[in-house]
């Protein structure tokens, strides 16, 4: 019997209409907690280094395993999960693939699989793992939910990224300074995100349009930032000018970005860049004249939680829509239709997302 459709006819049947939209946000910490300006006691004494005064001193300064994480890092993603699926109101059932991200240890069976069982979710639930890819991977993982959504019609897919400290814990020594930044600037977290193309708003509530995503390679950057996990755990390596190298190249990425739309005024679109730390941000705002007002969701982020890798940019999302209703804003981008999304990263590797803000709705 023949065919009764065409190649290209499956094809169009297969792909939605309209872009892929974030329908939910979560987001979810460690119940512990160790204040700032406790922590440089707490590591020095908890790694037997209190001898090492000078280096405390230094430490201070720089603030003005069955494995740990194989089971905290799927459990955190859950407590975020479960706080999207319950905004998003709908059964988990309908979640159609999901996409985990994770630098914090590596495992098989993945933290995918975990999590699926933890959840209650399909067994045909389509899983992609991602292990490794550092902090640029909060734009890496809406870029490729995007294409997930927006080339599979009634897609909806669960978005994760779960990232806890313990791989890079270790005690300070004096030829291994990169690791001393690491323990003062990040933090464990996890977000999760549901992402969907043309939604139901009877009974979904669109909060962001993915519109477009890009990656590259920064130019003379190589070896910028390293990570390496080996038997002692993830170890890293910093060179002084990150922040210089993506301060140089940032404007590059938001006119590429953002010349089909014909928008060339950087204060006037909504900001969620990764804040790899108060260096970077700082030397961003110079580079391009931006507004304090614009890192303003990103600087809480960073002063609340630390760098919490991937996980980071979707904290900073959560955090504008909830700042935007609460400031009376007509639109979840405080009032703004147009915004980007950076992810900062090994490579050094950035991922600009070109976001619009929807309506906000009682």
């Amino acid at each position: 019997m023949a065919a009764t459709m065409t190649v290209e006819e499956v094809r169009q049947a297969q792909r939605a209409e309209g872009p892929a939209t974030v329908l939910a946000i979560g987001t979810a910490t460690p119940a512990n907690c160790v204040y700032q300006a406790d922590y440089p006691d707490y590591y020095f004494k908890i790694t037997k280094s209190d001898h090492m005064a000078d280096l405390k001193e230094k430490f201070k300064r720089m603030y003005q395993e069955e494995d740990i994480v194989v089971v905290e890092v799927p459990k955190l993603g859950k407590a975020a999960a479960q706080k999207a699926i319950k905004e998003w109101g709908q059964p988990r059932c309908k979640i159609t693939h999901l996409v985990f991200c994770t630098t914090s240890g590596v495992d098989m069976p993945g933290a995918d699989y975990q999590l699926t069982k933890m959840l209650g979710l399909r067994p045909s639930v389509k899983r992609l793992m991602m292990y490794q890819q550092g902090c640029f991977a909060g734009g890496t993982v809406l870029r490729l939910a995007k294409d997930l959504a927006e080339n599979n019609r009634g897609a909806r897919v669960l978005v994760v990224c779960s990232e806890i400290t313990a791989v890079t814990f270790r005690g300070p020594h004096e030829s291994h300074l990169d690791s001393l930044v690491g323990q003062a600037l990040f933090g464990d977290g996890a977000a999760a995100v549901i992402i969907g193309a043309d939604p139901n708003e009877s009974i979904e509530r669109p909060l962001f349009q993915l519109v477009s995503t890009s990656q590259t390679i920064l130019p003379d950057s190589e070896g910028a930032i390293d990570g390496h996990l080996r038997e002692v755990g993830l170890t890293f390596h910093l060179l002084k000018d990150v922040p210089g190298l993506i301060s140089k190249n940032i404007e590059r990425a938001l006119e590429d970005a953002f010349k089909p739309l014909g928008i060339d005024d950087w204060n006037s679109v909504f900001w969620m860049a990764h804040p790899g730390g108060p260096a970077i941000l700082d030397m961003v705002e110079a580079k391009v004249n931006l507004n304090k007002e614009r890192m303003r969701a990103t600087r809480h982020v960073l002063s609340e939680y630390g760098n919490m890798s991937s996980a980071c940019v979707l904290f900073i999302m959560d955090e504008m829509r909830k700042r935007s209703a609460e400031d009376g804003h007509t639109t979840t981008g405080e009032g703004m239709d147009w915004g980007v999304l950076f992810g900062f990263g090994p490579g050094l590797t950035v991922e600009t997302v070109v976001l619009h803000s929807v309506p906000i709705t009682a």
